[in-house]
């Protein structure tokens, strides 16, 4: 013999009363206009901060690469701020513009005809600065960077107070500034 239990209606909805009474849908709009004020600014601060972050690792490992490539072949390899072609240097253009990877066996800083293109990146994203004292970096063959000393200084909407950059040493070494950096 089986027994039928009683349903316990009290407090739970019937079939009838289904969706939000107007309190609830309230509350719900208060708890997401909260959870959006607090949440939109610092995820807007994270990616800037990726952004950055990235950027600074791709120049990084181009640096690296142009340095192992001239250790590697035993032949100058410059670094430079390129044209808008992307087929050469250009002092006059910005670091953010991008730049180019080559052998330089001649060591003047421009792309010649025995000398081979490495690699070329393209610019920077928008809103993005990236300044250095020099219009290039040349490597000699031991990965010196000799004359070619300075700092690498990235600055975005933000300003200096988030500026990030990178020292390189005459030695061809990147390393982290302890130095404010200063958005010019």
């Amino acid at each position: 013999m089986q027994r039928k239990s009683a349903a316990i209606t009290i407090g739970m909805k019937t079939d009838h009363e289904n969706g939000f009474t107007l309190i609830e849908l309230m509350v719900a709009v208060a708890v997401l206009a909260v959870t959006l004020t607090i949440g939109v600014p610092s995820f807007r601060e994270t990616i800037l901060n990726n952004r950055q972050t990235t950027q600074i690792n791709e120049l990084v490992a181009d640096v690296g690469l142009a340095r192992s490539e001239a250790i590697k072949r035993g032949i100058p390899v410059t670094l430079c701020k390129r044209n808008t072609s992307g087929n050469n240097c250009d002092s006059s253009a910005a670091w953010a513009d991008g730049w180019i990877i080559f052998s330089d066996r001649n060591r003047n800083g421009v792309l010649d005809g025995d000398d081979n293109l490495l690699q070329v990146k393209p610019p920077l994203a928008s809103g993005t600065t990236l300044t250095f004292s020099e219009g290039r970096v040349t490597f000699d063959a031991r990965g010196f960077s000799a004359g070619f000393n300075g700092t690498f200084i990235f600055c975005d909407s933000r300003g200096s107070s988030k500026a990030k950059g990178r020292v390189l040493s005459n030695t061809g070494r990147l390393r982290e500034p302890t130095d404010s950096l200063s958005c010019n």
